[in-house]
């Protein structure tokens, strides 16, 4: 009995450490790959903003948006990200900022400044797109996170596509691997109903 016992939990964790080297394989495989098309909207993942000014890595992210806009790949852009500890500003705030500062209207901006995750910004998306009638758009993001963030919007409803900020290559390819497996885990976390 316990041999059997053993058996199957050597074959548990071999099929979802095979689910992981895939699932890793395919997030480095889409963290490159820019789907960038005309659609209803950009959507801009939030990241750290300081007393109301982006991070670099937000900066990143909003100027590959903002590069997308002025191409005409969308007429509106959806700037994600909540105060993060910050008792002033959120990031979706900040991003609208940046924006309407390098001459995007404001009217063709639209904050979610409440979620936290990734997944809750994905969900009030998905609500924003849906109550506006949008039903397309292009995320932008870091590459590494394009695949878990173009997942959540297609579970509800919404046309992704990935066009991921230009990036320098540290050169250590082990630190590109662990970002793309530590997305897989929490992708594969996601996808079986856990919520970290």
């Amino acid at each position: 009995m316990k041999r059997g016992l053993g058996i199957f939990f050597v074959l548990v964790l071999s099929v979802c450490a095979a689910e992981l080297w895939r699932l890793t394989g395919e997030i480095a495989r889409e963290s490159s790959l820019d789907e960038a098309r005309p659609v209803d909207a950009i959507v801009v993942y939030g990241a750290a903003e300081y007393r109301g000014k982006p991070s670099p890595v937000l900066k990143a992210r909003l100027d590959h948006a903002l590069d997308l806009y002025r191409r005409g790949i969308a007429p509106r852009i959806i700037t994600t990200g909540g105060a993060g500890g910050d008792p002033l500003y959120t990031e979706g705030e900040v991003g609208r900022s940046y924006l309407s500062q390098h001459g995007v209207p404001v009217e063709s901006i639209v904050v979610e400044s409440e979620s936290e995750t990734t997944a809750q910004s994905s969900l009030a998306v998905a609500e924003i797109m849906k109550r506006m009638g949008l039903r397309t758009c292009v995320v932008v993001s870091d590459g590494y996170h394009i695949y878990r963030a173009k997942r959540m919007l297609q579970q509800r409803g919404v046309v992704a596509y990935g066009s991921p900020r230009p990036m320098k290559h540290s050169g250590k390819d082990w630190e590109q691997r662990w970002l793309f497996f530590r997305q897989a885990v929490g992708y594969g976390l996601w996808s079986m109903g856990i919520r970290l």
